[in-house]
């Protein structure tokens, strides 16, 4: 480890991501070294009318190329790698991650064209990085609701820094891959500067339940089915896939699986070794209708209630290879994140119309457990670490505020524990922390191939058309002597229904022609002032008339 320079400091700050999925992508800087850790997408919340994905703001980092060494990666969820694609196509630097993690992220950047430029080195629970001439990272064991996660210990000139992505305790793991306890005790021994821990399940009190229990509820679930299964879950959770697998296999049932993403994590995880799928078990979806119900098991994405996902459409009976049919048995091993509810519940409803039995975490606790350690596994976590300063990450704010609390009760001091808004920077230097203002962060939104260019002014504007519709006045100007030759023409979209309206939408023809006519006739000829008079007047006129603020567009030409 290099020597301290004067002046040089310790800062740490996160660069995207709210909601349930927390600040996804966070940034740990010594000096002229950058190191990244994860760099994920979150899903549109619902005032995002028409936006696909959000990635975090990454303007810091392209200011500061020439100090970025990497970016390391805790695990292969989407919330944490989704967002590479879009991040490497502006910084060209190595990304390091487990097998499986390696292994999902290749499909992405091959999809991006960016798997052959981008440098991608693999690394093992065992692995020791040296990372810039400052910055030293090596790795430890975590379980989670995906095989090869890890947590990331980075030794500064500081001290270290742990970072321990998301995780929780199962002793009982579905791949026989442990928590390494030990190694996570001993980089409390050797001293942790601070720790940034997941903060996802901080107000359920205990232990999160194994992931093997959902196996045996799953197999029972199988097993009583008199006709098909179809079974919804994340298409990143190999484990649960898993288990399917084998409650299918101890119930004699083929399975067949939908969904784009479904298959690609599938195929995937079995060419790497993560999923152990038996010979023959797999079948095309064409040959569902071949085989008795009681003998198939359908997979497929849609456990959030995604409008385009497999299961979605099922439910709507616009599936082109499977319809569910009266009798047929529906598992939704999830839970919802927060603000699916209503898509979730929709899709639920829809199925039950279909005459399906439908099984969710609502009705059936059992057939979901979280990949998110609860309070003792939090408390664990810090006796284990045993941090000067503690920043609790993922999750809302409460639930970092219980995790905040739940440090103090084992000895964390209060004033070393640090809760931050997106870019707000933790300094360290010398052993001694503050907040020290802020640096560019926050969401980028991403509809269709446009990246960024939708913000704030034109999601208000999505918002207006939605709520109260639009209104179009196209008028034609005679260039010589500006009078009205041709409209005041009002369209009208979302707001009323032209027909049932003609006296309200007459009015709103006479105000605009009297108000061009005055305007003019006071010489105002430019035209952003003949649009911006034109709107006041008619947004207040319908305002008054029917309490709605439609958006006006005048569309004003000259002949």
């Amino acid at each position: 480890m290099s020597k301290k320079l004067n002046n040089d400091k310790l800062t740490i700050f996160a660069l995207g991501g709210v909601g349930e999925i927390g600040k996804n992508m966070y940034v740990i800087q010594y000096a002229n070294d950058i190191i990244v850790v994860d760099s994920g997408l979150k899903f549109p919340e619902e005032d995002m009318l028409g936006i696909d994905i959000v990635i975090p703001d990454i303007s810091y980092l392209t200011e500061n190329r020439d100090k970025v060494r990497g970016i390391l990666l805790t695990h292969g969820h989407e919330d944490h790698i989704g967002g590479l694609p879009y991040v490497l196509k502006h910084l060209n630097v190595p990304v390091y991650g487990t097998k499986l993690t390696l292994g999902l992220v290749e499909n992405k950047l091959k999809e991006a064209n960016l798997l052959g430029e981008t440098k991608r080195i693999l690394i093992d629970e065992n692995s020791e990085l040296q990372i810039g001439s400052t910055m030293k990272a090596t790795f430890f064991s975590t379980n989670h609701s995906i095989p090869d996660s890890v947590g990331i210990c980075i030794a500064t000139p500081e001290g270290n820094v742990v970072h321990t992505g998301d995780f929780k305790f199962d002793h009982t793991p579905v791949n026989g891959q442990f928590a390494d306890l030990q190694k996570m005790a001993a980089i409390g021994q050797e001293g942790v500067l601070a720790l940034l821990s997941d903060s996802t399940n901080a107000e359920k009190p205990g232990f999160t339940p194994s992931e093997r229990n959902v196996g045996v509820v799953l197999e029972d679930i199988f097993r009583k089915a008199s006709q098909r299964v179809v079974i919804a879950t994340f298409a990143s959770n190999v484990h649960r896939i898993q288990q399917v697998v084998n409650a299918a296999e101890a119930t004699g049932r083929k399975i067949t699986v939908i969904g784009r993403s479904m298959v690609n994590v599938v195929s995937i995880a079995s060419d790497l070794g993560y999923l152990i799928i038996p010979d023959g078990m797999l079948i095309e979806p064409e040959e569902v209708n071949k085989m008795a119900a009681d003998r198939v098991v359908i997979l497929c994405t849609g456990s959030q209630g995604e409008p385009m996902s497999a299961l979605t459409r099922m439910a709507r009976s616009t599936h082109r290879k499977v319809d569910i049919l009266p009798g047929d048995t529906v598992i939704i091993a999830a839970t919802p994140v927060p603000g699916n509810e209503k898509y979730v519940g929709r899709t639920i409803d829809e199925l039950f119309k279909l005459g399906a039995d439908v099984i969710y975490s609502g009705s059936n606790p059992g057939v979901h457990v979280s990949g998110h350690g609860s309070q003792e596994e939090l408390k664990l976590m810090l006796n284990l670490m045993k941090p000067k300063f503690f920043i609790p990450i993922h999750g809302e704010f409460r639930m970092q505020r219980r995790h905040a609390l739940l440090a103090e009760s084992v000895g964390v001091e209060r004033e070393n524990i640090f809760i931050t808004e997106l870019g707000e920077i933790v300094e360290i230097v010398n052993g001694s922390a503050r907040k020290a203002g802020k640096v560019t962060a926050g969401n980028v939104l991403i509809d269709g191939l446009g990246v960024g260019d939708v913000g704030n002014i034109v999601l208000r504007d999505r918002k207006l058309l939605s709520q109260d519709g639009i209104l179009v006045v196209v008028v034609t100007l005679s260039k010589q002597d500006g009078t009205i030759m041709s409209g005041p023409d009002i369209i009208s979209r979302g707001f009323v229904y032209v027909r049932e309206s003609e006296g309200l939408l007459d009015e709103a023809n006479r105000i605009v022609s009297s108000t061009l006519q005055k305007l003019m006739s006071e010489k105002v000829n430019e035209w952003a002032s003949l649009k911006t008079g034109v709107k006041d007047v008619l947004g207040r006129f319908l305002y008054e008339q029917t309490r709605r603020r439609p958006m006006i567009l005048p569309i004003i030409m000259e002949v």
